[in-house]
């Protein structure tokens, strides 16, 4: 005889029901609170309670974007923007990974650079801004340069403090089997962070998009932070809020990509247990 899969008792099935339900609530929730933040910016500015010229309203920014769309200007400094924050998120968190797993192997190497990360980490980046664009050149390679150094500290802390909290008794037990190094780090240490490193990839989206948005201020003729600036400089606050708009939408789509491949992880490491 077939064993019947088990589904639950009934107050499980409806504590998940609620859960999904309240899930639903907080979207719906949001979704309402951006429709009516934009319907009341919308009246507002076309009232004259605000000043349209500075605040600018939803409709004129949609018909901008239309407008932009239609002679495929939003497109290539979107796919510029894009490109520098992709290259820059991948080094940034790859590389920061990498001197991590450094940090982790070495006690000796953690101890000796411990003082200049933390002070790498206090600096703000964008004031380095400036002088890496002179270093590395006024290009596409300077402005990724930027995002990678202001993804790369978080990364690199933030990873060594995941990996040495990994609980001791279980590395202990692995070097009584006699485990050596690289087998602790890539049976349990590199596994038992998965989440963390899910995680600090959505913080380092958000990083690298600063990094790019800031290096395109400084020294670029195309991507979205040249067309805020640009907007800016010809008192076009239509084109500002564009700019604004789209880095948010695609922000957004970056984060929650990332969210859905963190919730796959959460479910197969609940289906292991």
């Amino acid at each position: 005889m077939m064993k019947k899969e088990f589904k639950g008792s009934p107050g499980y099935l409806n504590y998940l029901k609620g859960i999904k339900k309240e899930a639903w609530h907080i979207h719906l929730l949001q979704v309402l609170f951006c429709i009516g933040f934009l319907i009341l910016w919308e009246l507002l500015a076309s009232y004259g309670f605000i000043d349209d010229f500075f605040f600018s309203k939803p409709s004129a920014i949609w018909n901008l974007l239309i407008k932009y769309i239609e002679n495929g200007e939003i497109f290539r400094h979107l796919g510029i923007s894009l490109y520098e924050t992709l290259v820059g998120l991948i080094i940034g968190t790859l590389g920061g990974l990498f001197i991590a797993i450094c940090l982790w192997w070495s006690d000796k190497l953690a101890k000796v650079l411990d003082p200049f990360l933390v002070v790498l980490n206090a600096l703000p980046k964008t004031a380095l801004a400036p002088i890496l664009i002179v270093w590395v050149g006024a290009s596409v390679k300077g402005i990724v340069v930027i995002a990678v150094i202001t993804s790369i500290t978080v990364t690199i802390m933030s990873a060594y403090n995941y990996f040495t909290t990994v609980d001791e008794e279980k590395i202990r037990l692995m070097k009584s089997f006699g485990a050596n190094k690289w087998q602790i780090l890539t049976k349990l240490v590199l596994p038992a962070n998965g989440i963390n490193m899910i995680n600090l990839l959505k913080i380092n989206i958000g990083m690298t998009w600063v990094g790019v948005i800031v290096g395109e201020f400084i020294a670029s003729r195309a991507g979205i932070g040249y067309l805020i600036v640009y907007g800016g400089q010809v008192f076009k606050l239509d084109i500002v809020m564009m700019g604004v708009f789209v880095l948010a939408i695609f922000t957004l789509i970056m984060y929650q990509g990332v969210s859905m491949l963190e919730n796959y992880l959460r479910k197969k490491q609940s289906a292991k247990k």
